[in-house]
Formats: C-alpha cells, structure tokens, sequence
C-alpha cells in the first residue's frame, strides 16, 4: 500500500472535487433564492465564494418575527445546480429541504454553501488532529503529498466559527444555538462535518456525513481510519446534546467503506449514542457522486432537523 502511495495521490478524482475556477454566475436553485456573500477578508484561509439559500417564504416568515436553523454545507458549488457544476451533478439541495419542510418533516432552514478551495480541499477537510496518531513515516509523507505540506483544517474550523458564523448570525434571522445549527458534506466533507462537530460543540449541535471518506487516501488502508478511531474515542461530543449521522454506498469509490464504517458506529454507540441521536445507514448499488447523494439527502436532513 505504501508503495502506491503517491500514485493513489495523484489519481484523486473524487465527484466533489471541483476544478479551482473564479466564481461564477450565481447557480440557480429550483425553490428559494440564493444570495452569494461579499467577499470575506479572512485571517484563516484563502477567499472563495459563500452562498447563502433562503426558502421562498423567507420574508414573510421574518415579517412574523420567527427566526431559522442553519444548515453549513462543504463543497458549496456542488449543492444547487448541475448546469454550473464541473461534473453536471448537484445535490438539489433546496428541493428536499422545500419538500420536507412542506411535509411538516423538518423546520424552515437557511442553507450556507461554503465553496471548496480546490487545490487544497484535502488540506482543508482532513482533520489536523488526526495526524498525531498516525505514523510517524506515514504522516510525514501524507502531510507532504496529500496536504502540500499545509494541513489547514483547524484554520478553514476557524474560518466557519469565528468568521463566517457571526456575519450569517447578523445578516439573517437566525436561531444562533446549536440546537438549531449544524453541518454536513460529502467524503472528505463528510470528515470535516464530523471533525467540526467534535471541535466545536458548543456551535455546532448536528453533523452528517454522506460517503464519508474515512479511509483519507483512495486505497484501502487502516492508518488514517485507525487516526481517526483514537481521536474519536477522546472527543466526541455529549450523546444528550448532539446528533451524527453516516452513510455510505457499495460502488464506485463507496465500495472501499465497508469495512471502515462499522468500526466507527461502535465507538459512537459506546460513547453513549443511540437510535435518537445516531443513524449510520448502507445503501447498496449506490456510488461515490452527486447524484447518488441528492437521491438520499433528505435522510439526513430530517434526521439532523428533526422537530
């Protein structure tokens, strides 16, 4: 496995990966209305685009005095529209979220897309504190290939919690607490959603991780998912307060997770959690892409939100 290292590197391909690119038009969701951020002048990581979805009743539920939960979402360009997407796929994001809130599923939410940095999304979504528990020939070298010698995770944290969290708390009409705030992405989305949990409890109340790539490389290996066990064990938050929710698929890249997820559900389940407050589900035949998550996110956002 070792020896293929730097190959797996460089052959990442994973869907969610956008190409760095300017930002673009504003993609164009299917209900609501997205708003793209100004530019944030942030002392943790590089600029890039923020945008911020409001259902189509927004105003008028704020002329009624009634405030939403927040939903934070890595990989920001990949959630609304495909035609603006470097694969053509998208999470729709605001259609399940319009169509559970409808069924009286879950509460009325704002959406915060946080665009990924392109080159350095591994730096960014890998959690920083997994690395002491790695080897120390392997770390050094994971550090290096896979994180360009910059892991950045803790500072993008920063970033979302002490920078872009206040600004969305003082333009739109919030619930600020962390029962009504939480966080989800995709594979290595999926990392950072969890490692944020973790870090910050007192912000964030719910995380969700679809695809989450535990596995940190693209070949199967027990370093980076033993990594992310031992941190686990030590910061997990309190079950009473906190709901975490994981998926995975059996195709595609999703095929590599089997044996990876199981051991992750019961460490939770020792610390605490149950059927309230932790769901890890299997779909088979599905992959590792946007479309595979748009057909199951509103799993996750009913269970995260749920009234």
């Amino acid at each position: 496995m070792r020896r293929h290292f730097l190959t797996s590197l460089l052959a990442m391909s994973l869907p969610a990966l956008a190409q760095p690119a300017p930002a673009p038009a504003l993609p164009r969701p299917s209900h609501g209305r997205l708003e793209r951020l100004p530019t944030i002048a942030s002392r943790h990581v590089d600029a890039r685009p923020v945008d911020v979805w409001l259902p189509d009743d927004y105003d008028a539920r704020v002329a009624r005095g009634e405030r939403f939960a927040v939903l934070y979402l890595h990989d920001g360009q990949m959630q609304f529209d495909a035609a603006t997407t470097w694969n053509h796929q998208a999470w729709a994001i605001d259609r399940a979220v319009t169509r559970l809130v409808a069924e009286g599923q879950m509460p009325p939410v704002i959406l915060v897309a946080v665009w990924n940095n392109g080159r350095w999304r591994h730096s960014e979504y890998l959690p920083q504190k997994f690395l002491p528990h790695l080897p120390e020939a392997f770390r050094a070298r994971f550090v290096a290939e896979a994180l360009h010698g910059q892991p950045q995770s803790d500072a993008y944290l920063r970033f979302l919690v002490e920078e872009l969290k206040p600004l969305i708390d003082a333009r739109y009409a919030t619930h600020t607490g962390p029962a009504h705030t939480a966080v989800m992405g995709s594979s290595m989305g999926g990392l950072i959603s969890v490692y944020a949990l973790c870090e910050y409890p007192q912000v964030f109340g719910a995380a969700a991780g679809l695809s989450t790539h535990w596995i940190g490389i693209f070949q199967p290996n027990e370093d980076l998912p033993g990594a992310a066990r031992a941190y686990l064990r030590e910061h997990l938050p309190d079950p009473a307060t906190h709901r975490l929710y994981q998926d995975h698929g059996t195709t595609e890249l999703d095929a590599l997770y089997p044996p990876y997820q199981p051991p992750v559900d019961a460490l939770v389940r020792a610390r605490g959690y149950t059927d309230a407050n932790y769901l890890s589900r299997v779909f088979p035949g599905t992959g590792h892409n946007e479309t595979a998550w748009a057909e199951r996110v509103h799993i996750p956002l009913a269970f995260l939100f749920r009234r």
